[in-house]
C-alpha cells in the first residue's frame, strides 16, 4: 500500500498526562481538524480522550 499525503500517520497522546500514545492514520479530506478519540489508557486504567499531536 503506497503512502499518500491524503492519509498521514498521526500520533494520539493521552490527555490524562500518563504519556501513553497510539499511532494511527486519518483522512485529511474527511477530518481536516485535529483528531480526538476516546481510547483505553492502560496506565490510567480507564478510557480517556486521546488528542492528535503535531509531528515535529
Amino acid at each position: 500500500m503506497a503512502r499518500s499525503g491524503t492519509r498521514p500517520v498521526v500520533t494520539l497522546r493521552s490527555t490524562a498526562g500518563t504519556g501513553q500514545s497510539y499511532v494511527t492514520r486519518k483522512s485529511r479530506r474527511n477530518n481536516p481538524d485535529r483528531l480526538v478519540l476516546r481510547k483505553f489508557d492502560p496506565v490510567a486504567g480507564q478510557h480517556v480522550l486521546f488528542r492528535e499531536e503535531r509531528r515535529p
